[in-house]
């Protein structure tokens, strides 16, 4: 389905890259389409067409962006405003296989900054991913994708004395294998992740912020056993490994690491009002460099979708992550996070969307917590199957404390755009 949608954060096309999605088994235990969300509900007048191409269908699109920012340098005194510019230029290939699937997708984003010309950047995706189904219940799925991103300066990361915006490269790749057998599934998957960062100036523009000892490589690999207790719910047990290694050997920014995530969980879609996926575990993370302690404790992650009405999905989701720090003497930090969204179909074409998050990131190694509160609003105008309208705002504080606090600052926001697809 190829919609002209907008998501509540970003204001922009909800569709990216073409996932490879299982085929339907009709006689599947696992099967979590008894309710159906406000955003996937088909809107057959909004689709895209796509352009026929033998087996498979391009799907172009290009969105426009104008961003009003009242604090673009994320600071708490000094505020700079700017009006914010982008283009972002799309394809999706999709096969029109009956079985097996194989997708393609090309992006780019070009960013510029009406009266701070230092920030203008440029972002780009390529990707493929596919699916080979070997047989019924069973099938294997694979992606790569390769980015240059550019890093907000609102991100707990960014380094605050840096005069330009950090870009990195982010290449990955994906292989996942799933098994069905009536009342039990089981899932491997691995991932592999390299990110290579690009030094800035610093804001005065006499000397280079270094950002090479942020580069790595990180590898995972994971197993998930689920059994069907109903068509409509399924408890499962999942145990994720990983290996983090760093670029940089020094003694102050070696975070090479090895650890775990355990837990057990639940998926479900129980009535006509309830959907969801949580799970509780434990997590771990030990660091190569004896100066970092380990980093372990309570694990979790999930979400619920609530349907009140066909009209209206409100949903909740929280976790609790071991993340990546780039503060001088710590290894990394415990991400909690508890946010809450709500999507109203005013009309067909209409919709309205709003979006709560609290986090708290707690610093390890350091004397350092950042708090953090994001809200988003959004209005959705599909005017036809290739135009859409989007006006969304959004706004974010940080509050860090500790004697090695970071930054602390406010955000407001306001992006129009307009997105044709074809």
């Amino acid at each position: 389905m190829r919609l002209l949608m907008c998501s509540a954060a970003m204001a922009c096309i909800a569709l990216t890259a073409p996932q490879a999605v299982q085929a339907q088994d009709l006689g599947s235990n696992f099967k979590r389409d008894k309710n159906v969300s406000v955003r996937q509900r088909p809107r057959p007048d909004y689709e895209a067409t796509g352009q026929k191409a033998g087996g498979f269908t391009l799907y172009p699109r290009i969105t426009a962006d104008v961003e009003r920012n009242d604090n673009i340098y994320a600071v708490a005194a000094g505020k700079d405003s700017d009006t914010i510019w982008r283009v972002k230029p799309e394809v999706a290939v999709r096969s029109n296989w009956s079985r097996h699937a194989l997708g393609l997708f090309a992006g780019g984003n070009i960013i510029r900054y009406s009266d701070n010309s230092s920030e203008n950047a440029e972002e780009y995706t390529v990707s493929a991913n596919g699916r080979l189904d070997i047989e019924r219940g069973s099938n294997l799925t694979g992606s790569v994708q390769t980015q240059r991103l550019v890093e907000p300066r609102t991100a707990p990361t960014s380094p605050t004395a840096s005069g330009k915006p950090v870009k990195y490269d982010l290449t990955q790749g994906t292989v996942s294998y799933v098994k069905e057998f009536n009342r039990l599934r089981v899932t491997g998957r691995l991932d592999d992740k390299d990110f290579n960062y690009k030094d800035v100036p610093n804001v005065a523009g006499t000397s280079i912020v270094d950002q090479d000892f942020r580069d790595r490589n990180e590898f995972y690999y994971g197993a998930k056993a689920e059994y069907a207790v109903s068509p409509d719910t399924a408890l499962y047990l999942s145990a994720t490994g990983n290996k983090k290694d760093y670029d940089s050997k020094a003694a102050a920014t070696n975070r090479t690491s090895d650890g775990y995530v355990v837990g057990v969980g639940a998926n479900f879609d129980v009535s006509e009002l309830v959907r969801g996926d949580v799970q509780v575990g434990y997590m771990s993370q030990s660091y190569d460099n004896p100066a970092f302690a380990k980093i372990d404790g309570f694990n979790a992650i999930g979400r619920l979708e609530w349907f009140p009405t066909q009209l209206t999905t409100v949903g909740l989701n929280g976790s609790r992550t071991i993340e990546e720090s780039t503060a001088p003497g710590s290894p990394g930090y415990v991400s909690n996070n508890l946010g809450a969204s709500i999507d109203h179909e005013l009309m067909r074409n209409v919709l309205l969307s709003a979006a709560y998050t609290h986090g708290k990131d707690n610093y390890k190694g350091i004397d350092r917590d950042d708090k953090r509160d994001n809200f988003s609003a959004t209005a959705t105008y599909l005017l036809n199957r290739r135009v859409g309208l989007f006006l969304t705002y959004n706004y974010l504080k940080q509050d860090s404390s500790g004697a090695a606090k970071g930054a602390s600052f406010k955000d407001n926001k306001v992006i129009a755009s307009v997105a044709l697809q074809f």
